[in-house]
């Protein structure tokens, strides 16, 4: 009886910390400036928050077959996720997406000195990139667009005075 109870607190505990994790990395995802932050973020967050909920359904349901699946799926996520997103930022680097401009070091474009130099090159820094829109902006944009016509009339008249296609040849 008291072991169960232990038991759900420890499961409850540990869903809720995986949550945590959860909310955290979604966060992060939209809050950070550019991909690589971002990537850092979801990658390190979803592994934490898999654990924590893992470590929840061990803690609650406990059987042999549920321990070791969840032990397993543990270890993938381990072993995948940074590896996962590790590819996924050196293709990112490697293909020349631009870094948030305060970022501190670029160790991998000592690997890679020709795309460097060509972005260099290109000299296309664009100041707003790492700028959020302001909301005044943004609703003006969307309350200005354009109005339609409503009067059926006018549409028939503009398609008898089209030209056809054969004297736009001539």
């Amino acid at each position: 009886m008291i072991l169960d109870i232990i038991a759900n607190l420890l499961a409850s505990l540990c869903v809720i910390a995986g949550l945590f994790f959860f909310l955290v990395g979604a966060i992060g995802i939209n809050r950070f400036p550019d991909a690589y932050n971002r990537l850092h973020a979801s990658s390190k967050c979803s592994t934490l928050g898999l654990l924590g909920l893992l470590l929840g359904v061990i803690f609650h349901i406990g059987t042999l077959g549920i321990v070791t699946k969840a032990i397993l799926t543990m270890a993938f996520a381990f072993v995948a996720n940074p590896v996962g997103s590790h590819i996924l930022a050196k293709a990112a680097h490697v293909d020349g997406l631009k870094q948030w401009p305060k970022t501190l070091s670029d160790e991998l474009a000592e690997d890679y000195p020709e795309r460097t130099q060509r972005a260099e090159a290109a000299d296309d820094d664009d100041p707003d990139l790492f700028t959020q829109p302001s909301r005044q902006a943004s609703t003006a944009e969307t309350n200005a667009q354009p109005e339609l016509e409503t009067n059926p009339a006018s549409t028939t008249d503009k398609a008898a005075t089209t030209e056809s296609p054969e004297s736009c040849l001539a």
